[in-house]
């Protein structure tokens, strides 16, 4: 299998140009698909500039000077997707992982300090001797007691990935799209639609104006305000 992918095939979602060069890092199997996430050595060389080239980057990442989700990651071709936090330790910067209303990835700039993540259930398994465990989005699994359902958003400690605090996916609370034309956009659920077919059920969502879009694009953030900082939407 090849390690890079020509530029001109790169998802829309990746804000690097395309025409500059022939090929790019390809991300790694890993905890989001290649179609959501973005190799860690493009975000350092083309969306953070902090090196020149991959070589630079490399070395900067064997030196285990960049953290993702809090943990040191050498894996040039990690894939970083929603929600993940980035972090350089010698700058005293650290980033959250975005998409902006044209459903780019972007880096929003945090507050130094400490900082949490949100992370979607995805789906929940029974392990042997009946316990119950959470797989997330970000490709954590968690055992859990207690009344948890696919869709809810965990809140976090990094990089202990301990759960703070949950949000529900329910009418009333503050969501985020993820995908498809409405991308960036946020507002509170107004209703769930349950349809009963292959098809995804469907979320009509308030906020700056009334939209539909399918409940795989939706990520709860809070329930009046985000739990999180999101940072500026571009």
């Amino acid at each position: 299998m090849s390690r890079h992918q020509k530029r001109v095939t790169i998802p829309v979602s990746w804000p690097i140009a395309r025409k500059t060069k022939k090929w790019v890092a390809k991300a790694s199997p890993g905890p989001h698909s290649s179609q959501e996430s973005i190799p860690l050595v493009t975000i350092i060389r083309d969306m953070l500039k902090l090196v020149d080239n991959a070589r630079e980057a490399k070395r900067v990442l064997y030196e285990g000077k960049v953290l993702v989700d809090g943990k040191v990651q050498k894996d040039y071709k990690l894939p970083v997707g929603i929600f993940d936090v980035i972090s350089i330790p010698l700058l005293d910067q650290q980033y959250r992982m975005l998409k902006d209303a044209r459903g780019m990835f972007y880096l929003s700039l945090l507050e130094p300090g400490e900082v949490r993540k949100l992370a979607r259930i995805e789906n929940k398994t029974i392990l042997k001797g009946n316990r119950q465990q959470l797989n997330l989005s970000d490709g954590s699994n968690k055992l859990y007691e207690g009344e948890f359902k696919v869709g809810d958003s965990l809140v976090l400690s990094i990089p202990e990935k301990n759960i703070e605090d949950r949000i529900e996916f329910k009418v009333g609370n503050l969501a985020m799209v993820v995908g498809g034309k409405h991308a960036g956009q946020t507002g509170k659920i107004k209703e769930i639609i349950t349809v009963k077919s292959s098809q995804p059920n469907r979320v009509i969502i308030s906020g700056d104006e009334e939209f539909e879009t399918i409940e795989d694009y939706v990520y709860m953030i809070g329930k009046d305000q985000p739990v999180i900082k999101l940072g500026a939407t571009r």
